[in-house]
């Protein structure tokens, strides 16, 4: 895992120019405050690093998790808000198509910026070309019967945002097995490209169990097998992070529980569309989907 890091900003004067010290201070005045005068804002995070501070995986695919800078009241990565604890703790990411550059913001209570530009190392995806057309037609309207109630659930599941810490520790391997297939890659038939690998296979005999990579809090646990993901089985990580587990044979522990890194949750399968038993491991942040392997060490 990449050390902390400490990234120069620009920091916006005020409006005043005044500085930050001189800007908070209360003025000396015997008169109460208008009554109509709204509290300031609390920040986030009253004392900390002057810049955002943080560490992790700076390419497609990848995130970081870090500290925002001291009287924070807000921050944002390329506009979008970012969830920051009560001690200043962040997690952002980015997307597997993500551009090469991106811009952390935070705002201090004073109205001040501070901004820090970062940039996104491209990746060579895994892209086979096929010289066969796509096979013609979609769904059909009996499949979506089926599949619309199975979407609704992930996206309900997903959008729980449970209480948890497991997003802040460093993930272990769910499984060990051979990885069979890859985050990101993708089939290209005759130019028209289909969608891109989603997660990490890691192949294994049916009923070999899988553990939590980290802390969470179970959103879905399927009863039935779902039509694509068999029996699926999403754990939320907290701050928008959650790992869905596919293609289970038998899942062990229940929606609401809150499991441990390293807890048995499940036995690796076949069920659904799969065309042998292996554990398909995909990881969101909010809508952005991540590559499993750049939060793992070496397979144990």
């Amino acid at each position: 895992m990449a050390a902390l890091l400490t990234v120069a900003a620009c920091v916006a004067p005020s409006p005043d120019n005044r500085s930050r010290d001189t800007a908070d201070a209360a003025p000396v005045t015997t008169a109460p405050p208008p009554a109509a005068l709204a509290p300031p804002l609390q920040p986030v995070q009253p004392t900390g690093p002057a810049n955002f501070a943080f560490a992790g995986e700076l390419t497609q695919g990848g995130w970081i998790r870090g500290q925002v800078p001291g009287g924070a009241v807000s921050a944002s990565l390329s506009g979008k808000p970012l969830t920051v604890t009560a001690d200043g703790r962040f997690f952002a990411a980015f997307d597997r198509d993500a551009g090469t550059s991106a811009l952390l913001r935070a705002t201090l209570r004073n109205g001040q910026t501070i901004d820090t530009p970062l940039t996104i190392t491209p990746r060579a995806w895994k892209i086979e070309h096929v010289n066969v057309a796509r096979a013609p037609g979609g769904a059909t309207e009996a499949f979506m019967a089926r599949r619309r109630p199975e979407l609704a659930r992930i996206e309900a599941a997903r959008a729980v945002n449970a209480p948890s810490d497991g997003w802040a520790q460093d993930f272990i391997w769910p499984a060990t097995g051979r990885i069979s297939g890859r985050f990101g890659s993708q089939r290209v038939y005759r130019g028209e490209p289909a969608a891109y690998h989603s997660g990490l296979d890691i192949a294994a005999r049916t009923g070999t169990p899988f553990v939590a990579p980290a802390d969470g809090v179970v959103v879905l646990a399927a009863e039935s097998p779902f039509s694509l993901e068999g029996y699926l089985l999403i754990i939320d990580h907290g701050m928008g992070l959650n790992s869905a587990f596919l293609h289970c044979s038998k899942i062990v522990v229940r929606e609401g529980e809150r499991v441990r890194q390293g807890q048995h949750i499940g036995d690796i399968g076949a069920t659904g569309r799969a065309t042998g038993p292996h554990l398909h491991w995909g990881i969101k942040w909010n809508d952005t989907r991540l590559d499993p392997l750049l939060f793992l060490g070496p397979m144990g």
